[in-house]
């Protein structure tokens, strides 16, 4: 059984998690800046057996897909083409960000670390893929 890697897709930055062997523990992996997602992941990927990216699916209140969900179709395909060997599935990542914050900041994590988008990037993606570890 391969890992499942969780992708919170921005225009600037994308937010990794990582499962365990047993896809049961999400954890986060690395926040990358957009250019150079396609690298990072075909790195990985020499070195860990993946089975799944899990894809951010962000979508409004109103249950109407987000500006951003064209970009994250054109990147879907891009993955597809780079890694077609690799499942992609998506997950509902509403309220993600905003349950990231409030994550980081109970942790006790001081000001200047929690302003760091970087770190929210990467936690979005872990709620993310532990979302999806629970619905599946």
């Amino acid at each position: 059984m391969g890992k499942i890697i969780a992708i919170d897709y921005g225009l600037k930055r994308i937010g990794l998690a990582i499962t365990d062997e047993l896809n049961i523990i999400a954890s986060s992996l690395e926040t990358v800046l957009n250019s150079e997602i396609i690298l990072f992941l075909k790195n990985i990927l020499k070195n860990e057996s993946i089975d799944t990216f899990v894809i951010g699916k962000p979508v409004q209140k109103n249950n109407n897909p987000s500006q951003i969900e064209n970009d994250i179709l054109i990147f879907i395909k891009k993955i597809n083409k780079e890694f077609p060997s690799v499942k992609v599935e998506r997950q509902d990542e509403r309220f993600t960000s905003l349950i990231a914050k409030r994550t980081i900041l109970s942790s006790g994590v001081n000001k200047s670390k929690r302003q760091n988008k970087m770190l929210v990037d990467k936690v979005s993606a872990t709620i993310i893929l532990q979302s999806f570890l629970e619905n599946k």
